[in-house]
Formats: C-alpha cells, structure tokens, sequence
C-alpha cells in the first residue's frame, strides 16, 4: 500500500467518529490476547490498572452558545490512571471549539470515559461517551481550522467523522504523539499540551488489541477547565 493510501487508512479508521470494523457499535474488530510481555509493558508504562468503565448512553445535550474569552488564558488539566496532562485552550484561534470543550468538562462529561483509541506514534483519543468510537455529545459544532495548522507532537484537537465537514466537532479528540502527523487541516484545533507530555507518550504506549483499543482500560477520571 503507498504512503498516501496508508494515511487514507488511518484518517478514516482512526480519526473518525466511526470504529473500524464489523458493521457492530463495538467496532467488530478481533481482539488480540494480552502476553506476559504485554502485562510487562502494561506494567512498564506505570499505569494503573483500573476496570473499564461501562459505556454510557449516547448524550443529547444542548449546544453550547458561549465562547472562550479571546483575550483569555484556559488550561485544561485531565488527570488519567496514568497521570495528569496540562493543555493550554488555544482561545485566540479556536474560541468555539474551546468553548464546547468547558461546557462539556464542566458538566463532567469526560469523567470517567476511556482513551478508546491508541496509534503508537500517531495519536491517542478519547471523549466518547460510548467508547467505540461512535459517542458524542448530541451536537456538532463547526469552527474552521486556523490557516497553516499543522498537526505536531502534543497538539490536542478534535475527531470528527469524514462525511462531516473540515472543523465539526463534537466531545471526541486526540493528542498527537507523531512528531507531525501529517494530517491535512480539516481538524478542529483546540489546543496544545504545555506540561505533562511524558504521560501523553505513557499512554500512546500501552498495549493495544487489533483494533487499537488498549488491552488494559486507560480511564478519564476528570477534566477540569481552569480560566477567567
């Protein structure tokens, strides 16, 4: 497969809304056995291990109307069985995206939920209610991506699905841990990750089933959205 069918492959199975796999919610893909040496590398990562959280129903929340203050300083912190990450709200250049995210995180939307989808050296991804990959809030909101956004280590945006279009959004995102993904600008910014990025890469370690889910859950415990 070429390089540019290969990133297809990825863009469409890892970013979208949509699991890959069988025609199932849970994504229909096989499930690998975890081995000694992956308990060894579960162990190595230094996360907790911690019981998979049942899913939840799909939300039907309202759509938020307020924005991040573009003037404003938003530091997000989300604590996870496997530490804590700091990201920095790019509030300037993704106000709407970056108030979906508060609203959401201030009603505990995202305690709780799994990192459902791991990528060694690409991405990690979380925020899906569900946790395979077909979750989100009940809404969608829409923000195109600032011009000459490049996806590079510690970027934080969000998934969307591919028939949607270039900046939709809803409670599902990722972390790139690529040192540039080489996505094409049709994510949603929304920030970056400013201190806690030894975790990022903790979690873009463990290991994963066939289908990208992490053989020992890897859990939200909450995010919390600290700003004026």
């Amino acid at each position: 497969m070429s390089r540019l069918g290969l990133l297809a492959l990825l863009l469409a199975c890892v970013l979208g809304m949509a699991a890959c796999g069988g025609d199932d919610k849970g994504g229909g893909g096989a499930e690998a056995t975890a081995t000694p040496e992956d308990q060894s590398a579960a162990e190595a990562t230094g996360c907790e291990k911690v019981e998979a959280p049942a899913p939840k129903e799909e939300a039907k929340l309202p759509k938020p109307k307020a924005s991040l203050k573009t003037s404003g300083t938003y530091v997000a912190t989300v604590s996870t069985s496997c530490g804590d990450f700091k990201i920095a709200l790019d509030a300037k250049r993704a106000p709407r995206t970056g108030g979906s995210f508060k609203y959401l995180a201030d009603k505990g939307f995202f305690d709780g939920l799994p990192f459902h989808r791991i990528v060694p050296g690409f991405v990690i991804q979380g925020g899906d209610p569900k946790g395979d990959g077909t979750g989100g809030p009940g809404y969608t909101v829409v923000e195109k991506p600032p011009g000459g956004l490049q996806y590079t280590k510690g970027v934080v945006a969000m998934a969307k699905g591919g028939n949607e279009p270039a900046g939709a959004s809803g409670s599902q995102w990722f972390v790139v841990t690529a040192e540039d993904a080489q996505l094409p600008p049709d994510y949603a910014l929304l920030g970056k990750v400013t201190e806690g990025q030894d975790v990022v890469d903790r979690i873009g370690v463990v290991p994963t089933t066939a289908d990208e889910q992490p053989v020992d859950p890897v859990v939200i415990r909450s995010v919390k959205v600290s700003g004026p």
